[in-house]
């Protein structure tokens, strides 16, 4: 059979690609429409009112009394409020190196999220989901230093994806809500017609004509789209498993090195840490392989890219599947009949608030001749009386006073009515925030929780879909950085959940508590259980752990307990300039052996220690010690031999007695 050629194989992978993203568009079609919907009715000025209601109320007033969009605010300020802890688990719990790798990849998790400015991605991804009901970030791959061409060494980015609903894709094929099981993924991105043409040198008028006939339209007059295409590639490898002299097991395969001589030396160099080959077996390996393409073919194949698992990470608000199609829905989808039902309510109240609110008497042309200026100024000049005329130009009477009046408008029953209804329904679908920042006296703190708690659960299943997408993060992250992080003895920064920085060495031996050599700590064989932690965020973290110290504080009259409390209270305080008083305390809790200390304030101790001048008095104290300890040692012994020339006088006196006994007997 002949070999498929390059370009025919990636002929091919265009038509596959294009064939399946529209039927998966043609799918989600309708539902992504409505998450764009959404997101535009909450957001832009105007958009409450398009469509056919705007075209029906044409020339009439058109106001917008946004109430959907403080729901989404205070949404999205509770989820920022939350701090969702990632905690890598161990499975083994006997392997004596688990424990250092979790906190490592704990740290560096939180150091590549800091670096990449990832709060940017979760941010605008939970707010599209919370608004529309679907939002997405991805991770990637980079250079630490781009302008450093012999620096090689690569970190995990996190980028924000704009307009998820309209812009990702997953096979249909793919259920579970983080996709972790997702055999493909599009990401679109338009582009204008100039920059696509300078970017890629290519001309849309230039594809194919059978290509601009597919469902989507990847190239207009303003727009031209191109694609992020992932697909998981699946493939049989020959492994080795090797056991470490700790228990801990590793896989190594001749595919993961560029030569033979590499993945021969490494068997050397594990046999000779002690680790001994357990089996041979035949695994299949997971890969995942990118291509940017556009309408008219492949632009670029991107080849086999870190990790496992597709990383686009989808954020949903509200997830269902019905008639086998999956579907989403933020907090604006059903609330948006009330909400226009409330603007044409207002507006109409403010239609006739404008009309006006006086009665006017109406009289006839002959009444009113000659003083009509007067009449119409009269709201402005305030005249103390006006006149008419009583007899018509003929000298005929005319009829005394206005023949009647306008009334002013009135608010018709049922519009008062259904004002009170609406806003009771917006209320009961969005939540009433208000009663919980009600704090009367008198109220205890467990009622004040419990309308915190009901309020709070409006938003509940928003924080929980949120962290499924941050663990799944973690998930993908993990599997990327055995593929990032390999160069060997290469010190990562990593970074504690209180922000401070430091610095760990990754793949390099480590030496055991007996002197042997052990496998140092390596994403390779970081193997763990992720859980995401749903709690406070930092700051209220540390203001809760003040709270608790200081009711803590009143329970115990130790001092050394109070020092403890103290310092742990004074070390979780914020404001200004307080940063080096926390510093101060944590290195103080450290000494007092309360806190576990990194690696580099090890190192800074150790060094403290060596370089430590000798204090006189602690000196002559020490002196003395032992002087006293000496005499009492000296004392000791003293008593010691005391005791025993007494026993040894009482021997002799008994065995003399015992003579003069027998003596006695004899005489006899």
């Amino acid at each position: 059979m002949a070999r498929e050629s390059q370009t025919t194989r990636e002929q091919r992978i265009h038509a596959e690609a294009m064939t399946e993203f529209d039927e998966v568009q043609e799918a989600q079609a309708d539902e992504r429409r409505q998450c764009v919907e959404d997101r535009r009715f909450a957001s832009i000025a105007g958009a409450q009112w398009e469509g056919p209601l705007s075209d029906q109320l044409k020339g009439r007033p058109q106001m917008e009394f946004n109430k959907v969009q403080s729901a989404c605010v205070r949404i999205i300020n509770e989820m920022r409020n939350a701090n969702i802890g990632i905690r890598f688990s161990p499975r083994d719990p006997e392997a004596e190196l688990d424990d250092d790798l979790a906190d490592l990849c704990a740290g560096k998790l939180r150091a590549d999220e800091y670096d990449s400015s990832a709060d940017e991605a979760y941010g605008n991804g939970s707010e599209e989901a919370i608004t529309g009901g679907f939002g997405a970030w991805q991770l990637r791959a980079d250079l630490i230093d781009p302008d450093d061409e012999a620096d090689e060494r690569q970190r995990i980015c996190f980028e924000p994806i704009y307009d998820a609903d309209s812009s990702v894709y997953f096979d249909l094929g793919a259920k579970e809500q983080d996709k972790s099981d997702a055999k493909r993924c599009w990401v679109i991105k338009s582009m204008t017609p100039a920059a696509y043409k300078a970017e890629f040198s290519r001309d849309p008028a230039s594809w194919p004509k059978d290509v601009t006939s597919t469902q989507f339209d990847w190239s207009t007059p303003d727009i031209v789209y191109v694609c992020e295409y992932y697909r998981i590639e699946k493939r049989k490898q020959a492994v080795q498993v090797w056991n470490g002299p700790t228990g801990e097991e590793r896989e190594l395969s001749a595919e993961d090195y560029d030569e033979d001589e590499d993945f021969a030396a490494e068997l050397e160099r594990m046999f000779a840490l002690g680790w001994r080959l357990k089996a041979k077996k035949k695994r299949e390996f997971r890969e995942v392989h990118k291509w940017i393409l556009d309408g008219g073919g492949i632009i670029e194949d991107c080849g086999v890219i870190a990790g496992k698992y597709i990383p686009v990470i989808p954020v949903v608000g509200k997830r269902w599947f019905v008639d086998n199609i999956e579907r989403y829905a933020g907090a604006v989808r059903y609330v948006k009949d009330s909400q226009r039902l409330k603007n044409m309510q207002l507006s109409k109240l403010a239609e006739i608030a404008a009309l006006s609110s006086r009665e006017k008497p109406i009289f006839t042309a002959e009444q009113i001749a000659g003083h009509e200026i007067a009449w119409a100024q009269d709201n402005l000049r305030d005249y103390p009386y006006l006149t008419i005329n009583g007899v018509d130009e003929n000298g005929q009477p005319l009829p005394i006073g206005p023949q009647s009046y306008t009334k002013p408008p009135t608010i018709p029953p049922a519009l008062a009515a259904l004002i009170g209804q609406t806003e009771t329904e917006i209320r009961e679908i969005l939540g009433s925030p208000e009663q919980a920042e009600k704090l009367l006296s008198g109220v205890s703190g467990e009622a004040v929780s419990l309308v915190q708690q009901r309020v709070d659960g409006m938003s509940a299943i928003y924080l929980t879909n949120y962290a499924k997408a941050k663990r799944h993060t973690a998930r993908v992250w993990l599997s990327m950085a055995a593929d990032v992080y390999v160069e060997e003895g290469r010190n990562v920064r990593v970074m504690s959940e209180d922000g401070e920085a430091d610095f760990k060495k990754i793949n390099a031996p480590k030496q055991g508590a007996n002197g042997e050599l052990l496998e140092g700590l390596t994403f390779e064989r970081a193997k763990f259980d992720i859980y995401a932690d749903v709690g406070p965020n930092s700051q209220s973290a540390r203001q809760a752990t003040v709270r608790a110290v200081s009711s803590m504080m009143q329970m115990t009259q130790d001092p050394e307990d109070l020092k403890i409390l103290l310092s742990v209270a004074l070390m979780n305080m914020d404001g200004e300039g307080v940063g080096d008083v926390r510093k101060y305390y944590r290195k103080r809790l450290v000494r007092m052996g309360v806190q576990t200390p990194t690696e580099a304030e090890q190192q800074e101790m150790a060094q403290a220690g060596q370089n430590a001048k000798p204090d006189p008095q602690a000196a002559f104290l020490e002196a003395e010690s032992q002087k006293s300890l000496a005499l009492a040692q000296k004392a000791a012994a003293d008593t010691r031999k005391s005791v025993a020339e007494t026993a040894k006088t009482e021997a002799e006196t008994v065995e003399i007695v015992h003579g003069l006994r027998g003596g006695q007997g004899q005489m006899k």
